[in-house]
């Protein structure tokens, strides 16, 4: 239960602000279907985060846990720093009108996610906790929590969001739980 719930708070508090809600805000200002837009974040995200939790377990079976602690806890502080530099849409969902809300999200979502502090963070939480449904489940449901009233809502909710509060929130919750991590590894090797 500590991994999902780590996981999904973690997500939900870092994907405020990010360029994903940008990207959920010129799909639904596009397509006006907020539905097919909500299942093709959910689809896109569950796969990339399917991938990058793949990748932090194998990562996690290569190192000795004070290891892991010691990689996880410095990735979590950098993720720290990173979410203090704010998001922008670098460019504009390629998809077509004709591909529809679904395809376009599909792809922009999982294009957009590819290398994202998200993305990221769930390489680090599956490397760290064994339950890797867990881990997916609960960076899936962070991101749908955070992106699923942005889709409906538009940017009558994006303009009422304090953004420099939530980046500081985040940071603050990835360099807790960074420092935890660190703080098991040094504890392990003494």
């Amino acid at each position: 239960m500590e991994a999902f719930i780590v996981s999904l708070t973690s997500i939900a508090i870092a994907e405020m602000g990010d360029r994903t809600q940008l990207l959920a805000l010129v799909l639904v200002a596009r397509f006006r279907k907020p539905w097919p837009i909500v299942a093709g974040a959910l689809c896109a995200t569950l796969a990339n985060h399917g991938v990058a939790g793949l990748l932090g377990a194998w990562f996690g079976k290569q190192l000795t846990p004070a290891m892991l602690d010691a990689a996880v806890g410095v990735s979590m502080l950098a993720m720290a720093l990173w979410t203090l530099k704010p998001d922008t849409l670098d460019q504009p969902a390629g998809a077509s009108r004709a591909a529809g809300a679904f395809v376009a999200t599909l792809i922009a979502f999982f294009l957009a996610e590819i290398g994202d502090k998200t993305q990221i963070a769930t390489v680090a939480l599956a490397a760290a906790y064994p339950n890797l449904l867990a881990v997916i489940g609960g960076t899936t449901c962070g991101m749908m929590l955070a992106n699923t009233p942005v889709i409906f809502l538009g940017n009558a909710f994006a303009d009422r969001l304090p953004l420099k509060a939530v980046h500081y929130a985040a940071a603050a919750l990835f360099a807790v739980v960074g420092v935890i991590f660190i703080v098991r590894a040094v504890r392990s090797y003494q």
